[in-house]
């Protein structure tokens, strides 16, 4: 069972279905992040009859929000804080 499921086939609409790449902006990611979430069991993608795979948009806008608290105001910062050049002895 995905962390964040979908509706039920029956209650899903076209217009909240989309497919990976609209997936990848609805949640602020880029695409292998999609794959890596639906590997991981995060999400999981929408499988119709005769077509491509398809994503439930806001399950997946949520998964995003819920992993937001990793992301930094500043691009450069992790886990150990921010870069910082520091002066080499000569």
């Amino acid at each position: 069972m995905p962390a964040h499921a979908n509706p039920d086939l029956y209650d899903l609409y076209e217009r909240d279905l989309g497919d990976i790449w609209e997936a990848a902006r609805v949640a602020g990611v880029k695409p292998g992040t999609i794959r890596v979430w639906e590997s991981r069991g995060k999400i999981q993608r929408v499988d119709l009859p005769g077509g491509q795979p398809l994503y439930h948009l806001p399950t997946v806008k949520a998964a995003g929000k819920a992993g937001a608290k990793h992301r930094h105001d500043d691009p450069a910062g992790n886990s150990r804080g921010p870069h910082r050049r520091t002066a080499r002895a000569a």
